[in-house]
């Protein structure tokens, strides 16, 4: 289980993320629905622990060890071939994968010999994918994984982060995104955040219009 209890961050004079409180269970597919600048990416990087959260004798992160992450700005080595790559963040990272199996699983075994220099950002998000899914994460955080795809490539990574929760037996998978449809067709709860606070957490199964739902929760909508 992940618990995130009264989570704070400031930069500067901004606070950023003002108290939140989230219960993950295992298995759950949770999409992380807000506008640009609503603090997805802040909490997913003090999750990831990348970040602090600010210090506070309230503030609780409980989650599991091993977590694979791909940040909204996937750094890759693009100098190195696709196999190369994944062998070598295998080998470092101490993951004892099958590249292969990795490879076929992501949809990149016709780009395996190519640099990564040369592959779509549609290719390159599945080389992340691939080093994400890593070890057989017990968690797995995806920033905006789709951001810049076009239509065909859109289709493909959804059904990817669609089957990794059943893929990898209670697999926890958190979706940071700003597009409703994703959260419709991949994840079966939302946690809709808005100037760095939750302004709801629900089951998808129970919300009828999740357009209409979004928009009166931010303030974006003003």
């Amino acid at each position: 289980m992940i618990t995130l209890t009264h989570i704070n961050k400031t930069f500067g004079k901004q606070q950023v993320l003002h108290d939140i409180c989230l219960t993950i269970n295992p298995g759950e597919v949770v999409g992380l629905l807000g506008p640009n600048g609503a603090g997805k990416s802040t909490l997913m990087k003090i999750m990831t622990g990348v970040w602090q959260a600010d210090k506070n004798k309230e503030t609780q992160i409980c989650v599991p060890e091993h977590i694979g992450y791909l940040p909204e700005q996937n750094p890759l080595y693009e100098e190195m071939y696709v196999r190369e790559y994944l062998q070598f963040m295998a080998r470092i990272s101490h993951a004892g994968d099958d590249v292969e199996n990795l490879i076929e699983r992501v949809g990149l075994t016709a780009e395996a010999n190519k640099r990564i220099n040369q592959l779509s950002k549609g290719y390159k998000q599945r080389v992340g994918l691939a080093q994400a899914l890593m070890g057989k994460p017990e968690l797995i955080i995806l920033d905006e994984p789709t951001t810049g795809l076009d239509p065909n490539q859109l289709i493909e990574i959804r059904q990817l982060i669609k089957g990794l929760a059943v893929d990898n037996h209670q697999c926890t998978v958190i979706l940071s995104t700003h597009i409703m449809q994703e959260v419709k067709e991949m994840c079966n709860r939302v946690v809709i955040i808005d100037s760095g606070t939750i302004r709801t957490d629900q089951a998808i199964g129970q919300i009828d219009d999740l357009e209409q739902l979004f928009h009166q929760l931010t303030q974006n909508n003003a």
